[in-house]
């Protein structure tokens, strides 16, 4: 019983709180700053509609184009198997050694120490072709 006795005077209190501030409002701002201020909220809620849609669509349409590259592939065990998988293209391709990622020693071991491998398009004697 006491709680609801002081859940009653806190709700009364806000109500004559809230009434005695629109009250100052109104005798002392200027006339129309009511109004801007209201526009103002206005305008930040749009915003921040604009926004949630916003981000909802871009979340959408990334599992979109999720689910069309990778299909019904759990992208977690994926990335679970990818260094399993990295050694075994590197043991059959004769790329790094398991656990070596030295990509410097891997082109000079191959030979391509000086070759250029950054555009395809500007030589056509790249050695990855």
């Amino acid at each position: 019983m006491r709680r609801v006795f002081w859940i009653g005077v806190g709700v009364a209190l806000t109500v004559v709180v809230v009434r005695q501030g629109r009250r100052l409002v109104e005798t002392y701002a200027p006339p129309g700053a009511t109004e801007a201020v209201t526009g103002a909220v206005r305008l930040a809620r749009a915003a921040d509609a604009a926004r949630t849609d916003f981000r909802q669509g871009v979340a959408e349409r990334e599992a979109e184009l999720l689910a069309a590259l990778v299909g019904d592939v759990d992208v977690d065990e994926l990335r679970a198997q990818a260094p399993r998988r990295r050694d075994e293209l590197r043991a059959t391709f004769g790329g790094a050694r398991a656990g070596e990622d030295d990509l410097a020693a891997d082109l000079a071991a191959r030979g391509w120490r000086d070759a250029p491998t950054q555009d395809p398009d500007d030589d056509d004697r790249a050695p990855f072709f």
